[in-house]
């Protein structure tokens, strides 16, 4: 069987897979599929084929093993999704739709009443302390609806199932938008008032309780938090789940003094108990419980000797508390609601230029002067924003980070905690990394931020367009390492009272894939793969030489001989032409970035214009138009950019080197494609399977998606009734050190895709199957229908929680027990 995948005559037992063979890890990948297939053998997994590399030490450690079916058995086997009318599809996103223009005529009258009580104020002293007094009104507003609409729609949440589509479904979606599109939530995301906001909205949070995760919970009743415990940031716990068209609604309690770490997801149904901790980049399924004083990752999670409580205590009173409390609701009320809000009504009432260009008499729309001004205005707003942006992200930060010392543990909620949170929002905006991402630029906008990039050695592709950190003055990342899309690199560690600072050195001539929380005791040394969603270990020697994949990781080989096919275009005269050539192309994609954002700043402003001109006839119905055609303008215009750039054709399956012509093209085509953002604002609606089909996704009828990210969506197909969960990813494509890689992915009808799985190219998923939360299915893998896969990397898991047959147990999603069979 493996000779047949290989394309090879014979293979000798005592062959090395990788090394001596060539595979790599997409043919293993069908190799184990086709084990699956056949009811006389054991099944394998990849993980398997990794610590067994060759034929013979793979039959030692599984020929004890219990053959598997070539079907899956009752007992695996899934259950159907709920199936919903057409006209129960069409009733909800009809209601959705009415909701949204009720709240944008709502959000119209209280705008419009506040700028004309804001514009009758006479001199700026006056309209500064109306826009201070509108500006605090909103905030007890924006702060008030959400609570306001889940108890008169909701009351209090309870474990239940509600069908997706139905009428209770359209209740539920209209409490998770407004509960996790509150910008005040966002804002105060990390400070004591966000755990007041939860409180009103149900969740029982004890006292000294730090949230730093943005991914803001929504069935909060069903939320219980002890005392002392820290959620990190980009944690997940909702408190709800989408399986086979049902919306679950279950309990997640943490105890007294839990560390939740970043990147970890913990589904309903889950607990922790007193003291517990839950590492970072792992995840807790359905059913699990942590017992008290115990440490776990991975994915599922399973027992550990790491200790993820690195930060020692630090004195943070009531007092402490309250005064940043006070402080921050005072920045929001004095500074930036009057800047949002009132700078207008100062512009319009002080600058009589401006005045007479929005008086209704003095516009000629059918002029092409005036739209030659409009496209020279939006130019120079544009260029302007990006000038001042960017002077102020290299330079405000710096002086910010004088006052922070590394390796010191400081209190929350006091000065430095301010600086601290100051200079990660200021040197997170995602516009320049976007701008600047997969291209040479990059390095130079690191080092501007304050990254140690050392004797940097160029490679054209050096970081992708989305990473973050805390401190870029703390990253160290070592020469000739290259990144992919989602690197977190952590430089803050918190307890629920305190925080410290610390060094995250990345090791040189690596490879980093993507969605990596690097924490800054990673123990990974020079020249190391880390595949993407693995887990960075903390304890151990230092890993040199080797890759990593998995949660919790294991070691795998650094590179195969398929990767290796470019190397001779990675050095000399020849990597030197084709480096050149690229900064070429990547220097006309900038251009053409800011291009595109030029036109849409002048639509924006082209629709402003005509609000403001029709405002004075109409009143509060042409600022609800405005608010209504931005968002329809918004999602328009990126569609047709981005099936512009790809020619309206569909991509193909592509192996080539990054010095190749194409995947400077396919570097384009991700910079040109339509925001993420953007796409989600239609989640859990029919509205977002419209956009996705206009994107050239592959759908079928009535998929339920609750923020599933698609790059690649023309190489996609997914079949009817599928369930996709929010920050699930169908990816289908990788980049390894100096080889791209793509190919089709199938998902079949009826299929669900769990919270923050990840799907990596030339996967097919049967109709039926099931990948849980966090689970990384890799490339090449074939999910039989009907079956339940799970873990990092994924693989076949029976009702009791057990992977069928292979040489490894999996952990049990219910006790966490593990073990080895061999």
């Amino acid at each position: 069987m493996l000779a047949d995948i290989l394309g090879i005559a014979r293979v000798p037992v005592d062959s090395h897979f990788f090394d001596d063979l060539g595979a790599d890890s997409m043919l293993m990948a069908r190799f184990c599929a086709r084990i699956r297939k056949r009811a006389d053998l054991p099944s394998v997994t990849i993980k398997d084929v990794y610590q067994h590399p060759t034929v013979r030490r793979l039959a030692l450690a599984v020929g004890n093993a219990a053959p598997t079916a070539a079907e899956p058995s009752a007992s695996t086997r899934t259950a159907d999704p709920i199936a919903t009318s057409s006209l129960e599809y069409i009733l909800c996103g009809t209601l959705q739709l009415l909701a949204v223009v009720a709240y944008a005529c709502v959000a119209a009258v209280v705008l419009s009443a506040g700028y004309d009580w804001i514009s009758a104020g006479s001199g700026s002293t006056d309209i500064y302390l109306r826009s201070v007094g509108f500006g605090s009104a909103a905030i007890v507003g924006m702060g008030t609806v959400p609570i306001l609409a889940k108890w008169l729609l909701i009351g209090r949440w309870k474990p239940q199932q509600i069908r997706v589509w139905s009428l209770a479904y359209v209740r539920f979606w209209i409490v998770r938008t407004l509960v996790r599109s509150n910008p005040l939530a966002l804002l105060f995301v990390g400070s004591p008032l966000y755990v007041l906001y939860l409180r009103a909205l149900g969740a029982r949070i004890g006292r000294d309780v730090a949230i730093l995760s943005q991914n803001v919970p929504v069935c909060t009743d069903l939320l219980t938090i002890g005392d002392g415990t820290v959620v990190r940031k980009d944690s997940l716990f909702p408190c709800y789940r989408a399986h086979a068209g049902l919306i679950h609604i279950g309990p997640v309690t943490l105890g007294r003094d839990v560390v939740v770490c970043e990147a970890s997801v913990v589904d309903i149904d889950t607990s922790l108990g007193d003291g517990a901790q839950l590492g970072h980049a792992s995840s807790l399924h359905p059913g699990q419980a942590v017992p008290d004083g115990e440490r776990w990752h991975g994915s599922p999670a399973q027992r550990t000797e790491v200790d993820y409580r690195v930060v020692e205590p630090a004195g943070c009173g009531t007092l402490r508390r309250t005064v940043y409390t006070v402080v921050q609701l005072l920045k929001v009320a004095a500074v930036y609601m009057p800047v949002a809000i009132g700078g207008v009504g100062v512009l319009v009432t002080e600058d009589p230029r401006l005045t007479r260009l929005l008086d209704s008499g003095s516009l000629t729309f059918t002029s092409w002067r005036f739209y030659l001004g409009a496209l020279t205005a939006s130019l120079m707003l544009l260029l302007g924003a990006v000038l001042v942006g960017l002077l102020l992200v290299v330079t405000v930060p710096r002086l910010l980070n004088l006052a922070i010392e590394p390796d010191r543990t400081y209190p929350l909620y006091g000065f430095h905690y301010s600086v601290n949170r100051a200079i990660a929002r200021l040197t997170n905006i995602k516009f320049f990394p976007y701008l600047f991402g997969d291209s040479s630029y990059v390095v130079h906008y690191l080092r501007w931020l304050g990254y140690d990039l050392s004797h940097v050695e160029q490679t054209g592709s050096n970081f992708g367009m989305q990473f973050k950190h805390d401190n870029p003055h703390l990253c160290s990342v070592g020469r000739g390492t290259m990144v992919a899309d989602g690197l977190s690199i952590i430089n803050a560690d918190f307890s629920s009272t305190s925080f410290r600072m610390s060094r995250t050195w990345i090791g040189p001539h690596s490879f980093l894939g993507n969605r990596i929380a690097y924490p800054p005791q990673g123990r990974t040394g020079d020249n190391c793969l880390i595949a993407t969603k693995a887990m960075v270990p903390m304890e151990g020697q230092l890993r040199v030489g080797v890759g990593l994949l998995g949660s919790p990781s294991f070691e795998i080989a650094r590179s195969v001989e398929r990767d290796h096919s470019f190397d001779h275009l990675r050095s000399g005269e020849e990597f030197r032409r084709r480096l050149r050539a690229k900064n070429r192309y990547n220097l006309r994609t900038l251009a053409l970035a800011l291009a595109v954002r030029w036109i849409y700043v002048f639509g924006i402003m082209l629709v402003t214009t005509v609000a403001a001109t029709l405002y004075d006839r109409v009143g509060t119905e042409a600022v609800a138009a405005e608010i209504l055609v931005v968002p329809l303008f918004t999602i328009t215009y990126f569609i047709l950019v981005e099936r512009g750039v790809a020619r309206f054709r569909p991509l193909r399956p592509q192996f080539c080197s990054i010095y190749h012509p194409y995947f400077w093209w396919h570097e384009r085509y991700w910079k040109l494609m339509i925001p993420d953002a953007v796409v989600r604002m239609f989640s859990g609606t029919p509205f977002k399977n419209i956009v996705s089909r206009l994107l050239g996704v592959r759908l079928g009828k009535r998929i339920f998606d609750d923020g599933c990210f698609i790059p690649e969506k023309t190489l996609v197909s997914i079949g009817d009734g599928c369930t996709l969960n929010a920050e699930s990813v169908i990816q289908s494509h990788s980049q390894e050190d100096g080889a791209f890689k793509s190919d089709r992915t199938a998902i079949g009808a009826g299929c669900t895709l769990g919270i923050g799985a990840f799907v990596l190219y030339g996967v097919t998923v049967g109709d039926g199957a099931v990948l849980g939360p966090a689970s990384f299915l890799m490339k090449g893998e074939e999910v039989p229908a009907g079956a339940r896969w799970e873990g990092n990397p994924a693989r076949e898991m029976r009702d009791d929680g057990q992977k069928p047959g292979g040489c490894e147990a999996a952990a049990h999603p219910r006790t966490g027990c593990s073990g080895e069979a061999a």
